[in-house]
């Protein structure tokens, strides 16, 4: 008679704010995205029905633009504290952070690694977050210059087709990059839950986030199990 398994223990990782700022992120960048290919290639022209042609697609893109910087309006007023606190990580850099980059290539491609005890955020990801943050900036500013041409210089204008390109092409990069890591990679599901429900299993917590799991225990939020001793605190 074969053991029965036990049920898994979650540990809270993101707030509701979280999670919701980061599916309009998401879904706004890939509307942005899929709305943005005809005007740039007639290969892609065959789009232009499904958007209600030239005129239609210009709307809904200039419509996503706006949802597109909702998600940090969202982030700082329904979770202020957590806002703070993902800045506070992000120029927060000790040597377990470059350790990380040491063994993350045998880790991305599958590999056995011993990977260093990681904070809230490891070190991969405050990197894809200042990378983001880089490109959204550059798409967000070169955007405008070209949505209200008549308010800038001519050369402004230019420089902001140029650069809105050149925002894009980064962001799909580093956006394939993070599928890979979050859904595709082996043993990706464990996090991609917690931008799903804002929480992820314990074990996995524990052994990828080892040093923000002890201070989760050393708060008396959890015990070394994983189970919860108080009410779940926002990070």
């Amino acid at each position: 008679m074969s053991k029965q398994q036990k049920p898994k223990k979650y540990v809270k990782r993101f707030s509701k704010a979280f999670i919701w700022a980061h599916a309009i992120n998401a879904l706004s960048f890939f509307a942005l995205y899929i709305t943005a290919l005809p005007m740039y290639t007639e290969f892609f022209d065959w789009l232009y029905p499904v958007f209600g042609g030239p005129a239609g697609a210009r709307l809904l893109h200039r419509i996503f633009a706006v949802t597109f910087v909702l998600p940090t309006l969202i982030y700082i007023i329904f979770d202020p504290k957590g806002f703070l606190f993902w800045l506070k990580e992000l120029v927060t850099w000790k040597k377990r952070d470059v350790d990380f980059f040491k063994e993350f290539p045998k880790e991305f491609f599958g590999m056995k690694a011993k990977m260093p005890k990681q904070g809230f955020f490891n070190a991969g990801e405050k990197i894809n977050s200042w990378i983001q943050i880089f490109t959204a900036v550059l798409i967000i500013f070169s955007g405008f210059t070209m949505w209200f041409p008549e308010y800038f210089p001519d050369t402004v204008v230019q420089w902001g087709y140029l650069l809105h390109n050149i925002g894009f092409g980064l962001a799909i990069a580093v956006v394939v990059g993070h599928i890979y890591l979050s859904v595709l990679h082996p043993g990706s599901t464990p996090a991609f839950r917690g931008v799903i429900k804002g929480d992820v299993d314990a074990e996995f917590a524990k052994g990828h986030y080892r040093d923000w799991y002890d201070e989760l225990v050393a708060k008396g939020e959890i015990d070394e199990d994983g189970d919860k001793k108080s009410a779940d605190k926002t990070a």
